[in-house]
């Protein structure tokens, strides 16, 4: 017999990906009066999320599968747990559970789906051919089944995208990111010694991994101390995933160092002098939120997402994607500069506490909810 509260499912690939960024929306969610339940692949992060009080349900997918029989398997048993919890309201993070997530809810008619664009990810980023003809066929598709949920989007490009597929604009909402915890994340001094460059991402290729070591071989060419640091872990599920052999390559080369994915972030912040992360696109990437938070300035590409929360020359400096020359350049300009750092760190800071802490960011989403629930 179902109880009174209305339930709530998440349906988010990686438990880790739920832990970086969604536990604060499900602490909410949980508190506001929902009964939660958290669908996601279980690798070593479950306890963290039961301490929330939520139910976690082992869900096995690929976020690289191709193979269609096994595709459908998976749908099949995604609706199987639709089923079993008849949830009042989905809600689907990124690509992969947007798309087989919707379908599921629509064939079952689940009462409310919500759809968060968490960035379009490799295929709108990439130029090769096979992504091109995806990036049709999604678009597509994505046409369909998003049609009458609601779908949350970081940003004004993407929130664009969703429009140009055929959203209606009442069904569009844009949430600038996750939020950030302005508590654990909170400004420091600058630590005395050589200037630390800190890349926080999954090593990706379109993260502008590559675009970063040319630009530390540049800086020691032109004899600029400071120690250029790659901070996560590569994702083998994502085509377009850096090698372990090349980073430790670069690593042993002496170029940069690669510490490997931390979980202590603010730590790692901490000991920063700059962020940097020359990404081709973002949904709105939170460890910029977290830089900016720890009053770090950052350099940062001139691409949807990343704009969101830098203004050139205000809380730090904005490049063209894919230029190393233009990316050395802005590095050294803040490696040369101590004071034009800690302004710009000081305003990223206030503007993260004026418009992306977490607690704004979760209000936010709880107002869609309860808008969608009315």
């Amino acid at each position: 017999m179902k109880n009174n509260r209305p339930k709530i499912l998440f349906f988010i690939t990686e438990d880790w990906f739920v832990c970086s960024h969604w536990l604060p929306l499900i602490e909410g969610a949980k508190n506001t009066g929902f009964e939660v339940v958290v669908v996601t692949r279980i690798n070593r992060h479950a306890g963290k999320i039961l301490q929330h009080g939520v139910k976690v349900i082992q869900f096995d997918i690929s976020r690289r599968g191709s193979n269609v029989f096994r595709e459908l398997k998976v749908i099949l048993q995604l609706m199987r747990i639709y089923r079993e919890e008849q949830p009042d309201i989905v809600h689907h993070v990124a690509m992969k559970p947007m798309l087989y997530g919707s379908l599921a809810s629509h064939l079952l008619r689940v009462p409310h789906t919500v759809n968060w664009v968490a960035g379009m990810g490799w295929l709108f980023v990439s130029g090769n051919r096979r992504a091109k003809i995806l990036r049709i066929i999604i678009r597509r598709v994505l046409g369909v089944l998003l049609r009458g949920t609601s779908v949350i989007v970081e940003n004004k490009d993407d929130q664009a995208i969703i429009a140009d597929i055929g959203i209606a604009a009442q069904h569009i909402h844009l949430v600038r990111g996750a939020g950030v915890d302005t508590l654990l994340y909170s400004p420091c001094p600058e630590p005395v010694g050589i200037p630390l460059v800190v890349l926080p991402a999954r090593m990706l290729w379109d993260k502008g991994v590559g675009e970063f070591v040319g630009a530390a071989r540049q800086l020691q060419q032109r004899g600029v101390k400071a120690r250029l640091v790659l901070v996560g872990d590569p994702d083998t599920e994502n085509p377009a995933s850096v090698p372990e052999r090349q980073l430790k390559d670069w690593q042993n080369e002496g170029i940069v160092e690669w510490w490997g994915r931390r979980e202590d972030m603010p730590q790692v912040l901490a000991q920063s002098h700059i962020v940097c992360l020359p990404s081709y696109r973002e949904g709105l990437p939170k460890a910029l939120l977290e830089a900016a938070s720890c009053g770090r300035p950052i350099v940062t590409t001139d691409v949807p997402g990343c704009r969101e929360i830098v203004s050139d020359g205000y809380n730090g400096l904005l490049v063209e994607a894919h230029n190393v020359a233009a990316l050395t350049d802005a590095l050294a300009k803040l490696l040369a500069d101590p004071e034009l750092r800690h302004q710009m760190g000081k305003r990223g800071r206030e503007r993260v506490l004026s418009e992306f802490s977490q607690e704004r960011i979760v209000a936010q989403v709880l107002a869609t909810y309860s808008e969608i629930l009315s």
